[in-house]
């Protein structure tokens, strides 16, 4: 090699390296990263478009990449625009000189030299067609074949090319204009697809589709003699109509679309835990569900579909129509706080099995009760007397579902459902009271499912899940045992309960599912959530303006509904059922109490308890007591005779189911009168009075004051009970059996003794006004 050949090369590699230092200058300091402003698309798990909502700048422009498009489009792409594409370095020097040679020696431009690298540089930085603006898109080209890869340049394309109007990307105009994703175009939807951004004014899909018919067959033509097109595919391509006008892209499950939308902080590509085949299922049986209650004057309904193992969403049906102005359908009535009536009570019946108070044959009292000023009342405001807890919550009486929240506190059971993603409880819980369990609170569909949910999750609790990137992010939280679980799970199974609609228009084939209904008070909502091994659905039916309906009960409009969805996606939901945990076991118990039978239990029946956590207490619902002859008198070991006396059975009632009995005439064997000459002092449940209350204040007009009444609750043995005001004998009563009595202002002891000599004592005040 001569010294001039080096000297040369020489200068060429130093005049190279310049180039490249220049350029690395030059990039650094007016980089090009592509700012793009994407609509934000959202998608069922298995990839399905449920809706998109237009970018930042008002277009319809989806992010697209090379793996979502049909491969054709790709072939024809570059066929047509840039065939050496993966060869050049952003910019072809064989296309420009070409295009140089044609335009300086025909006097015209007839062909252009530009890359798809280019294009998308024109794309995000519109300029005149001009000397200069070639050469700074040829520099951007640069820049991007620097920084991206072949495959994210082309999605870059694939993503800006305008397709007319607000319409940009392939995906954006294949979903618009042929109602598909860019992966299912036939060859001649795909070939359209990639001549329109040539032209895309005149070309314009629905404005001149005969012209775009033209000159998409030229095409289909060209690729088949170029064998990008194969010829077999040719006729039918050509022969496919072409009608193209704009349609509305998809709009499924608009509530959690919007509420995804509003929530990801911009994020572009959303995809749910969704199926939209069990979406479009339900909502159309919501519908259809809502149409047949108009003449009811109830216009809308709500459903969530939740998979047990998961706690993926699989259905979110906000509103029976999301386009009922009318009706507010816009109002999401999954994520809105509504009272929930009695749908609450399970999981204080849980906590109570978890406490060992009860187990589901133990006997609770539906008997008229004061707590401390609050005298709960049914549905049907009627009382049952003795009732079983499984009967107590299947038939969703209220007495015993209140007096088991007394026990276990309203404190513990807000902060329990707190702890479970109950926000609007956690909000309220310094206000709520025992109305709680009544529905005297705030709860949302969702909320309710999800507490479901976990009952058929052996009580282990986790948040809902919405989208496919945010599964088990959780851990779980114990709502209540396994034990607790199965015990509801079983009740709420039962079939023999009210709240089984009487004309549920599917009745010859019920599902097997565990149910719990509810309705508000005023009746403005109806409520049913219900769940067997492998989903949990929740259902809400009422008016989203709060307007109450004589006819809407959880049991007659929301029960229907649920039944409905069960047999729409599990019809054979008997195959697989949920069985008693390891910790669960089975004994006798008496009847009367549902407690370990006494030596005095006649009769037992098979329970189910938690061994060491269940109470043991032995039952004494009967007790031996030595009567007279006459059987006129009983007698105590102080006070009984040597001879002249009999050994009898009496029941022995607590005093509020006593008084029950007395108010309602209903013939109970009760001992006799103890011996009036015993002296003796008894122990044992000393009366309780259930009127006046402990600890509260009275307002006494001054000018016209009126008696207040004494009331109270004694034990069987009871037959008078003596009633002072501050420790002063007012008058004697029968137990149960009203006293009045004229006030005095300031504070007050009120005392009750029974003739056993038993008594207790309350404070009230009184104030003149």
């Amino acid at each position: 090699m001569t010294v001039k050949t080096k000297s040369r090369l020489t200068i060429l590699c130093i005049s190279l390296a310049g180039l490249v230092l220049i350029f690395t200058v030059l990039d650094a300091t007016f980089p090009f990263r592509p700012a793009v402003k994407y609509s934000t698309v959202i998608y069922d798990r298995k990839g399905r478009l449920l809706q998109a909502f237009l970018s930042d700048d008002d277009k319809w422009r989806m992010p697209c990449n090379v793996k979502e498009v049909n491969p054709l489009l790709l072939k024809t792409l570059l066929q047509k625009e840039d065939k050496f594409f993966y060869y050049h370095p952003g910019v072809n020097p064989i296309a420009i000189f070409r295009a140089g040679w044609n335009n300086l020696f025909q006097g015209r431009r007839t062909s252009g030299a530009s890359t798809l690298t280019m294009q998308v540089v024109r794309l995000r930085e519109p300029r005149n067609r001009t000397v200069l603006s070639k050469l700074l898109e040829s520099f951007r080209a640069f820049q991007l074949e620097c920084h991206y890869s072949k495959a994210q340049i082309l999605g870059m394309y694939l993503t800006l090319a305008p397709y007319g109007g607000n319409v940009e990307g392939v995906k954006a105009a294949s979903y618009i204009y042929f109602g598909k994703p860019p992966a299912l175009l036939s060859p001649a939807e795909a070939v359209t697809l990639t001549i329109i951004p040539n032209r895309p004014s005149s070309l314009r899909p629905g404005k001149n589709n005969s012209f775009l018919l033209t000159e998409r067959n030229k095409w289909l033509s060209r690729l088949a003699l170029e064998n990008t097109l194969p010829a077999a595919q040719l006729q039918d391509a050509l022969e496919e109509p072409l009608q193209l006008k704009r349609k509305n892209l998809p709009a499924e499950a608009p509530h959690l679309c919007r509420r995804l939308h509003l929530s990801q902080d911009k994020k572009i590509i959303i995809q749910t835990t969704l199926d939209n085949s069990i979406q479009q299922k339900v909502q159309q049986i919501c519908y259809n569900h809502v149409q047949r209650l108009h003449q009811y004057n109830i216009r809308n309904a709500a459903i969530i579909v939740i998979d047990n193992e998961t706690r993926e969403v699989l259905a979110y049906v906000g509103s029976q129509d999301f386009a009922d102005h009318a009706g507010s359908g816009q109002v999401d009535g999954i994520n809105s706080i509504r009272s929930p009536g009695s749908a609450l009570k399970p999981l204080v019946f849980g906590m109570a099995f978890d406490a060992g108070w009860i187990t589901p044959k133990s006997v609770l009292y539906d008997v008229p009760v004061n707590f401390a000023g609050y005298s709960p009342e049914n549905f049907n405001s009627k009382f049952n007397g003795k009732v079983t807890a499984e009967q107590a919550l299947a038939f969703s009486l209220n007495i015993p579902a209140v007096d088991l929240l007394d026990k276990v506190t309203v404190p513990a059971f807000t902060s329990r459902l707190a702890s479970c993603g109950f926000a609007g409880i956690q909000r309220q819980a310094s206000q709520l009271g025992l109305s709680a369990i009544l529905g005297g609170c705030g709860v949302t569909l969702e909320e309710l499912a999800g507490s479901y949910c976990a009952i058929a999750n052996n009580g282990q609790y986790r948040p809902l899940v919405y989208t496919l990137d945010s599964r088990r992010r959780s851990t779980d939280k114990r709502m209540m045992s396994d034990a607790a679980s199965f015990f509801l799970t079983e009740i709420l199974t039962k079939p023999n309960r009210p709240d089984l609609p009487n004309l549920f228009e599917s009745s010859l084939h019920i599902p097997k599912v565990a149910w719990k209904t509810g309705t508000s008070y005023g009746r403005r909502d109806a409520w049913s959530i219900g769940f067997n091994k492998k989903y949990t659905v929740g259902v809400w039916t009422g008016n989203f303006d709060g307007t109450g309906v004589p006819e809407l009960t959880g049991a007659d409009m929301a029960t229907p509904l649920l039944f409905q969805v069960f047999n729409s996606i599990d019809y054979n939901s008997t195959n697989k059922w949920f069985t008693a945990p390891v910790e669960v076991d089975l004994r006798y118990v008496c009847p009367e109490t549902g407690m370990i039978p006494g030596e005095l239990c006649a009769d037992k029946v098979m329970d189910y308890f938690i061994p060491g956590v269940s109470s043991v207490e032995p039952c004494h619902h009967l007790r031996e007591v030595a009567v007279s002859a006459d059987e006129k008198y009983s007698y105590c070991m102080n006070c009984m005779p040597e001879a002249g006396y009999k050994k009898k059975l009496y029941v022995n009632p607590p005093p509020e189911l006593l008084r029950y009995y007395t108010d309602n005439q209903i013939p109970v064997s009760l001992a006799p009168e103890h011996n009036p000459k015993c002296e003796r002092i008894f122990e044992g449940k000393a009366p309780r009075i259930i009127s006046l209350n402990a600890d509260q204040e009275y307002l006494i007009e001054k000018e016209e004051p009126k008696q207040l009444e004494l009331k109270c609750a004694a034990a069987a043995d009871v037959q008078t009970v003596f009633w002072y005001i501050n420790d002063r004998f007012i008058q004697k009563a029968k137990p149960g059996e009203s006293a009045y009595f004229l006030p005095e202002e300031g504070m007050m002891k009120i005392s009750c003794s029974d003739d056993k000599g038993r008594n207790k004592d309350i404070k009230i005040k009184v104030t003149f006004y």
